[in-house]
């Protein structure tokens, strides 16, 4: 577990309920919230520029200053935590601790000057993978979030807009569930605070609050995020090394794995069709055709794992368990529903929509970790950790259009969830229910 960093997500929301009626209305009830939240924004901007003078010259924040925008970085947890579902009451508009979505603000301490000096450059990584999280922003700008309005200011600004994250998709997702079922979705729902989590870090690194980097390591969402037993789970025994020469010429040596990954696919789409058809007529796939597949799904997620940097050395060609540093452990075939297994394509739009939009997370993870390897000689283990929760969720995912499995995608971003409290008391858990399977 990495050290306690200075500003922290808390959610204390565990029930999940959630109220049909506030829910259905969600955006517009948040129109009020938004426009205060812009206000402050634009003065927490003013105040934020008197932060970096201070700074400057004191190396030091003044704790009023701190406090006023502190205050701003945490309304904007509460009232995203809102506006994507990851909680229920209304945020109102003072930004008090307490809310179920909340974060918590250390106190100034000393900064580097230069950092402070150079913030806006330093801080514009983790703004675009804050801006693939989706998990809202700081700025209060009423500018799209495509970034189409003129100006630096502006593209900064929504750069970080939910509009177009993985965040808002999941929430998308999360207010259909709630609609039906009057509860959100378990794995949704942590997957959405995670990204509410790395916005507030980003938010108040950039705004001076702390000279801290954001981390984007899923293990800091273990304290509310679980990770029930799966079918299909990643393993991940690589080391954090990585040869300069072979990152330089990654995409380039990847060429004959492409190829045949491209030609695999052709078989695969056959065997898929085959598997199918044996699993209306007899309950379960054949174990041959769940072996040909389960190999397939490994070896893409190899193959994957080592052209986004997430994975070290150059995989082999088999699919072959146990043979990679960034592995998928795939269980034995089991009966499945046979009308879950004619509408299984259907079914999967939703996992399949999601996993494209952490696939755009896993591009910035690769992007990011490309730039840093080349300098250090390692990788990141936050970005590591998080490409490996998207590789995760893309195997599950393919997993369960294959036919490899019954279980739905679980989307929580943690590589290794909290220990139950039902366990931890020796009474065995409940099966989740059929609205838990994000």
């Amino acid at each position: 577990m990495p050290a306690e960093r200075p500003i922290r997500l808390v959610v204390r929301d565990d029930d999940l309920r959630r109220s049909r009626l506030t829910v259905f209305f969600r955006l517009f009830l948040a129109i009020p919230p938004l426009i205060w939240l812009t206000l402050w924004g634009i003065a927490a901007f003013v105040v934020a520029f008197l932060l970096w003078l201070a700074i400057l010259i004191e190396g030091k924040a003044p704790e009023i200053l701190h406090d006023f925008v502190a205050g701003y970085v945490r309304y904007a947890v509460h009232v995203y935590g809102y506006v994507l579902l990851a909680a229920d009451p209304y945020p109102w508009f003072r930004g008090r601790p307490g809310y179920p979505v909340d974060v918590e603000i250390d106190p100034p301490e000393r900064q580097s000057r230069w950092t402070a000096f150079f913030r806006l450059v330093l801080a514009l990584p983790a703004l675009l993978l804050a801006a693939a999280l989706g998990g809202g922003f700081y700025w209060g700008s009423t500018s799209s979030s495509w970034g189409t309005a003129g100006g630096e200011e502006d593209v900064l600004w929504s750069a970080g807009s939910s509009a177009a994250g993985v965040a808002a998709i999941a929430a998308f997702f999360a207010w259909f569930v709630a609609l039906v079922r009057g509860h959100a979705p378990r794995g949704l729902r942590d997957l959405i605070a995670y990204a509410i989590g790395y916005s507030a870090q980003t938010g108040g690194y950039l705004l001076l609050l702390t000279g801290r980097y954001p981390t984007s390591d899923p293990v800091l969402a273990q304290p509310f995020a679980d990770l029930p037993e799966h079918p299909v789970r990643i393993v991940v025994t690589d080391e954090l090394k990585r040869s300069r020469l072979t990152v330089f010429f990654r995409l380039f040596l990847a060429i004959p794995h492409f190829v045949w990954l491209a030609l695999w696919s052709i078989a695969t789409f056959f065997a898929a069709i085959a598997a199918w058809v044996a699993a209306l007529l007899i309950g379960r796939v054949p174990t041959v055709l769940h072996r040909f597949l389960a190999a397939y799904v490994r070896y893409a997620t190899h193959v994957f794992a080592y052209v986004y940097l997430v994975g070290r050395k150059f995989p082999g060609f088999t699919g072959r368990a146990g043979s990679y540093g960034v592995d998928v452990e795939i269980d034995p075939p089991t009966r499945q529903s046979r009308w879950k297994t004619f509408f299984r394509l259907f079914l999967a739009i939703p996992a399949l929509i999601i996993e494209g939009a952490l696939g755009g997370v896993l591009f910035v993870v690769a992007f990011l970790t490309w730039w840093y390897a080349l300098v250090r000689g390692r990788v990141p283990e936050g970005l590591r950790n998080l490409g490996a929760s998207c590789l995760r969720y893309s195997a599950q995912t393919y997993a369960y259009v294959f036919l490899l499995t019954g279980r739905y995608p679980y989307a929580s971003p943690v590589l290794a969830g909290r220990k139950p409290i039902a366990e931890q008391l020796a009474v065995p858990l409940p099966e989740p229910l059929p609205g838990d399977a994000f």
